[in-house]
């Protein structure tokens, strides 16, 4: 399949970047009726989007060039020419938290709270992104004989593009479940880290693309101190509720 979805005055539209888009538009959506219904004020959730959307593509950028630098090195326009590829999601989710625990600090916002609001969309947005790694022919698995295998280069191998978007459109819908009776606040956004971590790390072992340290698959390291950080959090989140309530008495 042709990478271009179109051209517009001889400028080449990705798909890539088109599936990325509507991933994003869809998840605001989500996060948005999320926050009206916990009555957060209009546009809150696009006001911190705002920050957290441009400076996740960054980290991203950043994580995938800094595991990549020897293709990178003295290339500046290759470094910043994201249209053809080449975003680690680890790399965006780091800096899309890290966003939106700063704004909340600044506008006195729940952080956990806020948190599970914008969460909520984040895999949807992701599992419909997946595709555009398999328009441009990246995120695949090595060789296999299963009847759902793609052909790469003439060769049958795994879809894993298709496994973490088929995952990720399960994670959406249990969290997007759950929403009304979780037991404390940050439950939807530990839960995500917690099971996308868990998917992930089992499928970046099939991957042929991955970002190595040494011998180490940096997605799964990753995977594996968000599931350790994700427990612990829902420890001491359970934890805080527990004693909040007893506090008050119920």
């Amino acid at each position: 399949m042709d990478r271009v979805a179109f051209s517009i005055f001889g400028l080449d539209i990705m798909w890539y970047g088109i599936l990325i888009a509507t991933g994003i538009v869809l998840a605001i959506l989500v996060s948005s009726r999320e926050a009206s219904r916990l009555g957060y004020e209009d546009g809150q959730v696009t006001d911190i989007c705002l920050f957290a959307i441009p400076l996740g593509i960054v980290g991203a950028r950043i994580y995938y060039v800094a595991f990549n630098w020897s293709q990178y090195a003295g290339n500046f326009k290759e470094i910043i020419n994201i249209r053809g590829g080449g975003l680690a999601i680890h790399g965006g989710i780091l800096a899309g938290i890290l966003t939106v625990w700063i704004y909340t600090r600044i506008k006195k916002l729940e952080f956990f709270k806020t948190g599970d609001i914008l969460v909520l969309g984040l895999p949807m947005a992701q599992a419909i992104g997946r595709w555009g790694n398999f328009i441009n022919g990246e995120a695949h698995g090595g060789p296999t004989n299963l009847p759902w295998a793609i052909m790469v280069d003439g060769q049958k191998v795994h879809p894993t593009f298709l496994y973490e978007s088929i995952w990720d459109w399960m994670i959406f819908v249990y969290i997007f479940m759950i929403r009304k009776n979780k037991k404390y606040e940050g439950q939807i956004l530990v839960d995500y880290i917690f099971l996308y971590s868990l998917g992930r790390f089992f499928i970046e072992g099939l991957r042929t693309d991955s970002l190595m340290l040494g011998p180490i698959r940096m997605a799964q390291l990753i995977s594996l101190v968000g599931i350790v950080i994700a427990l612990v959090m829902r420890h001491f989140l359970l934890k805080k509720e527990k004693e909040s309530r007893e506090k008050d008495g119920i």
